[in-house]
């Protein structure tokens, strides 16, 4: 055998080598960053500033560039959709941030989503998400509780692994995700707990869904009310979101505020009741006044987690009262606003909010 003739065996036998090994390396997972703003894309004056910095300064390319090694586990794109602290957050910012989601995840070439989101308002954007999203590909949520500029920041390592969950396919078909402090949780049952820790998000009820240990997502239980494609709710011709007020209760509460939303044009109250969602005495003919101008009343709680028994500390029935399940004043509000574009009857909206 000639030497040519080896020369050519041998670069066959290395290109089939490579072709063998190429098919059995899987491709890495696309996920695309939408970037809102927020404390991860924040700076402060010195590396020891954690309060006092400002928010939503760093735009996305950079964001991605900051942390190289997500190249090492995704192939990435980046888009800004906002860029403001989440305190800000606006319903048409939440309506076009759900649209370019559906518009993305449709696409064969994509993976999941990561959303970079300032904290405070943070588990209201995931809930809305994960009633309006139309696909089983994974939806991250991430922030951080300290500016980039920070010692210690906890952004970096947040991005990196919410891109590893988006990419990950065990991650499908679970809903929308909160990814803080190496912890996964359900959009449903997150909040945020504490003003200044980075283990500020925790799931009160029902606990996270999974954690990671290195770079792998490991689950534990799963969110068993409907999201996403068993969702009902459908944002594709919206572009607004019926007005809905929370009216905190508190000792000497005369109703006032109720009175107020309902001047205001709400067309439901979420009332954030003491206890097992209770409405003082004093509150009744402002909240009659509104149940007859067709007003949506939700009965919630200002304690922060437990159920509202339905005809508990209130008669639901002879009022017409929403009873707000085990969702928190903000996340039933959401639930609300979406109801409300579907059906303006209360035994209709009940139904959802024991669904969802």
């Amino acid at each position: 055998m000639t030497k040519r003739i080896l020369g050519i065996i041998i670069a066959l036998f290395l290109v089939l080598q490579a072709a063998a090994f190429a098919a059995e390396t899987p491709a890495k997972p696309h996920v695309v960053i939408l970037a809102t703003g927020g404390t991860i894309a924040g700076a402060g004056v010195t590396s020891t500033t954690t309060v006092g910095y400002t928010a939503a300064v760093t735009p996305v390319d950079k964001l991605i560039a900051n942390v190289p090694e997500l190249a090492k586990v995704a192939t990435i794109s980046g888009e800004q959709v906002s860029q403001i602290a989440s305190e800000s957050m606006t319903m048409e910012i939440w309506l076009k941030l759900a649209k370019r989601v559906n518009q993305l995840l449709a696409r064969d070439d994509v993976n999941g989503v990561v959303i970079t989101h300032g904290t405070d308002t943070l588990e209201e954007t995931a809930y809305f998400l994960n009633l309006v999203v139309k696909s089983d590909k994974p939806v991250v949520l991430v922030g951080s509780m300290r500016p980039g500029t920070a010692m210690s920041a906890d952004g970096p390592l947040n991005l990196y692994r919410s891109v590893i969950l988006a990419g990950a396919r065990e991650a499908a078909g679970k809903g929308v995700f909160v990814m803080m402090n190496d912890t996964i949780h359900g959009a449903r049952d997150v909040t945020k707990t504490i003003t200044d820790r980075v283990d500020t998000f925790r799931s009160p009820e029902v606990g996270a869904l999974g954690v990671f240990t290195g770079d792998r997502p490991v689950f534990y239980r799963q969110a068993l009310r409907k999201h996403t494609v068993d969702s009902e709710f459908d944002v594709t011709g919206l572009a607004t979101l019926p007005r809905v007020d929370i009216v905190y209760h508190y000792a000497g509460n005369q109703g006032t505020m109720i009175d107020a939303a309902v001047a205001a044009g709400a067309k439901g109250i979420v009332h954030a009741g003491t206890g097992n969602g209770s409405i003082a005495k004093a509150e009744y003919p402002a909240v009659e006044n509104a149940l007859k101008q067709g007003i949506i009343v939700v009965r919630s709680s200002r304690v922060g987690s437990g159920i509202i028994a339905r005809n508990g500390e209130a008669d639901d029935d002879k009022y017409g009262f929403v009873a707000a399940d085990s969702l928190n004043p903000q996340k039933a509000r959401i639930l609300l606003m979406l109801a409300l574009t579907k059906t303006n009857d209360a035994k209709e909206i009940q139904r959802m909010f024991w669904t969802y």
